[in-house]
């Protein structure tokens, strides 16, 4: 890279920063003060949604030098699927099974990037924590859950939080490294995923949470953020 190419590279980054935040913006007033049919606030929601979580995965894509080019692949191959989710659960028809399936496979191929420099569980207590924290929210959602999504739903949990754990599992390996900032940028990334999901899961299926689309979509992009943000070597 020449030494003007050096130069523009972080004001180049901030702008993409500044795209996705305009973008998650949109999404979340879209979805907030759309009336639920296909008004403008609803046009703005379907636009920003996919376009936010687009702009992140192309800075993932982009982000030089990657921690390796098996992370980097692997990590926007799951945000691909992130993208299909995103996609299923905003159709005006419920594909709300689709999208957990989408996001299901995104987090396996997460797990995958996460084990390219860390074996599954190097740290077993911090994936028995993220299992033992998506039990406790299963049995509390349980008798709320419809009987046709129990199987679904509890694949899931278990997938995501083990994302989770192995996310944290492997910032705890290399926190003395190399590797100890953008390892700990995916672990904030897969808990932030973890909160995201688990205040949807609240809210569709226990209780009605105050501004919702703010809460569920804001930790949502920003675990998106954060884990794009893990590809780039150096912290």
């Amino acid at each position: 890279m020449s030494v003007s190419n050096a130069a523009a590279a972080p004001w180049m980054w901030r702008k993409m920063d500044i795209a996705i935040v305009l973008a998650a913006i949109g999404a979340i007033v879209g979805s907030m003060l759309s009336s639920g049919g296909a008004d403008g606030w609803a046009c703005l929601h379907w636009v920003c949604k996919p376009l936010a979580t687009v702009l992140i995965l192309w800075s993932a894509w982009r982000a030089q030098p990657p921690v390796s080019a098996g992370y980097q692949r692997w990590l926007v191959t799951g945000m691909l699927f992130s993208l299909a989710g995103d996609i299923f659960l905003m159709l005006p028809v419920d594909a709300f099974v689709a999208g957990l399936v989408a996001f299901l496979i995104g987090h396996v191929f997460f797990i995958r990037a996460l084990m390219t420099d860390t074996r599954f569980a190097a740290r077993p207590l911090a994936v028995v924590a993220c299992l033992a924290y998506g039990a406790l929210n299963l049995w509390a959602l349980w008798p709320a859950l419809p009987g046709a999504l129990h199987l679904p739903v509890v694949i899931y949990v278990v997938v995501l939080a083990s994302m989770a754990g192995q996310a944290v599992a492997r910032a705890w390996r290399h926190a003395h490294d190399a590797l100890a900032g953008p390892a700990q940028w995916a672990a904030a990334g897969a808990l932030l995923f973890l909160l995201s999901d688990t205040l949807l899961a609240w809210n569709r299926f226990k209780l009605a949470i105050p501004m919702s689309a703010l809460w569920i979509l804001a930790t949502y992009y920003a675990a998106l953020w954060c884990l794009a943000r893990s590809v780039r070597r150096g912290g």
